[in-house]
């Protein structure tokens, strides 16, 4: 009787938890695909001024799609934990938490920006923008914490997670490794909040983090 509970309580899990990630993906995309072009890193005061203007609106649809996309990604989070297993769990669950809460510091800085854009002096525009900036080469540190317990179990094909898995996961953990010189850029492709931050190690977090969940909801079942 207690191993027919845990099978059902595993399908039940992986479904919920397969839910979640589309839903996340889903909420993901509309978010991206709303907010446009993001300002460049190397913009001058006057050019990010202009930029929230122009697109205040749809930073906050940004913030509000972000903000309700959160639900799912905490769902998607602790089911994903229960796949590993000890201390793999907890160091992947202390890197989550911090994923959860650093992602709307970042949108509400971006929402202060754009909530009155047409007072906005360019300095303090700049000034401000340059906090959001570190975002990404501080988040390299939660996202290597957390990639990196299921990336090992992966490679060892322990926990029965695929080498496939692993393999993107080395790949997601090398690239943030590399990212953190970012902290020290100044121009260019590494500068804060430059293509390396934004593009390059958000699109394969983003991808590992997908891959993971969709992986545990169509064949995972949790570890007790």
């Amino acid at each position: 009787m207690e191993l027919q509970d845990k099978a059902i309580d595993g399908r039940i899990g992986s479904s919920v938890l397969l839910v979640a990630t589309i839903a996340y993906a889903a909420l993901s995309v509309v978010a991206l695909v709303g907010i446009g072009t993001l300002p460049a890193a190397s913009d001058s005061g006057a050019q990010l001024v202009d930029w929230f203007r122009e697109h205040g609106r749809s930073v906050r649809w940004f913030m509000w799609v972000s903000t309700v996309a959160t639900p799912p990604l905490a769902v998607m989070m602790a089911l994903m934990r229960r796949l590993l297993p000890v201390p793999h769990r907890d160091v992947f669950l202390f890197g989550a938490i911090a994923y959860l809460s650093i992602i709307p510091v970042w949108t509400w800085t971006w929402g202060g920006l754009s909530l009155h854009a047409d007072a906005l002096e360019p300095a303090t525009a700049r000034a401000i923008f340059d906090v959001a900036d570190f975002f990404g080469p501080v988040f390299t540190g939660v996202t290597t914490t957390m990639i990196g317990p299921v990336t090992l179990l992966a490679l060892r094909r322990q926990a029965g997670l695929p080498l496939l898995l692993g393999i993107l996961g080395l790949v997601a953990f090398a690239e943030q490794t590399i990212e953190t010189i970012t902290i020290f850029g100044s121009t260019g492709f590494t500068q804060p909040g430059g293509p390396m931050n934004m593009q390059l190690g958000a699109g394969l977090t983003l991808a590992w983090l997908l891959a993971f969940g969709l992986r545990g909801g169509l064949r995972g079942h949790p570890q007790n």
